[in-house]
C-alpha cells in the first residue's frame, strides 16, 4: 500500500525536491500535495516543474488567527488524503490543535543536532558555543517546537574556517540525503533512526 506524502514548505524548497525525487521507484511512498503559506515561495514552480499539485494559503491575511490559518490547511490537506506530512522549511509555528491531528504522522527536518539549538540560527549557535560538529535532524512533531522522536541525524566536522553560510551550504547535502533515507523507512513504519555522517 503506496503511501500519500504532502510537503509543506516556505521557500525555495529544496529539501522538498530531495523528498520528491526520491520517491520513485519501489519507494514506499508518492508526492501527492506540496503546500506553502508564501505564494511566492519558490519551491511551487519547482514541485509545479515535478508535477505534483501545489497548494498556496497565504498566512498573512490571517494575521494572528493562528486558527483560521491551520483550518485552512486542514482543508488542503484533507483533500489531498495524505498518510503523511513532511514539514520541508515551513516556517511557521503550528499550534498543539493542529500537530495533535496529524500525531504519529508528521515529520519536520531541523537544521541542528537535537536536542540542542531548538528554534532559528542554529549555525550561528552551533559556532557560537564552539562545536566540535554541527548536522541536522528528522524527528516526529509534537506540540513542543522541534522536539518529538528522533529519527535521523546526519553529522558533520565544524572546521576553523566556517561561518554560520558555510556551514548552512555544506550541511544542506546532508538534509537533502538524510531526509529522505527517513521518510523511506517512515513509510513503511520503521522508526529505527539513520544516523548519517559527512
Amino acid at each position: 500500500m503506496t503511501k500519500r506524502v504532502a510537503i509543506l514548505i516556505s521557500g525555495g524548497g529544496s529539501n522538498m525536491v530531495a523528498l520528491a525525487q526520491s520517491m520513485q521507484g519501489d519507494h514506499p511512498a508518492r508526492p501527492v500535495l506540496v503546500l506553502s503559506n508564501d505564494p511566492q515561495a519558490g519551491g511551487l514552480a519547482k514541485a509545479r516543474g515535478l508535477g505534483i499539485p501545489t497548494v498556496a494559503i497565504d498566512h498573512k491575511p490571517y494575521g494572528k488567527d493562528r486558527a483560521a490559518f491551520e483550518a485552512a490547511l486542514q482543508t488542503a490537506l484533507e483533500e489531498a488524503r495524505p498518510d503523511i506530512i513532511c514539514l520541508a522549511g515551513f516556517m511557521r509555528i503550528l499550534t498543539p490543535g493542529f500537530t495533535a491531528q496529524w500525531e504519529g504522522r508528521m515529520l519536520n527536518i531541523h537544521p541542528s543536532l537535537l536536542p540542542k539549538y531548538k528554534g532559528l540560527h542554529t549555525h550561528a549557535r552551533a559556532l557560537e558555543a564552539g562545536d566540535a560538529e554541527h548536522g541536522c535532524t528528522v524527528h516526529e512533531v509534537t506540540a513542543a517546537l522541534d522536539d518529538g522522536p528522533i529519527l535521523g541525524q546526519a553529522r558533520m566536522k565544524v572546521l576553523p574556517v566556517d561561518t554560520p553560510d558555510t556551514l548552512a551550504a555544506r550541511l544542506l547535502p546532508l538534509e537533502h540525503a538524510l531526509y529522505p533515507a527517513v521518510l523511506r523507512r517512515f513509510a513503511v513504519g520503521d522508526r529505527t533512526p539513520v544516523m548519517l555522517q559527512g
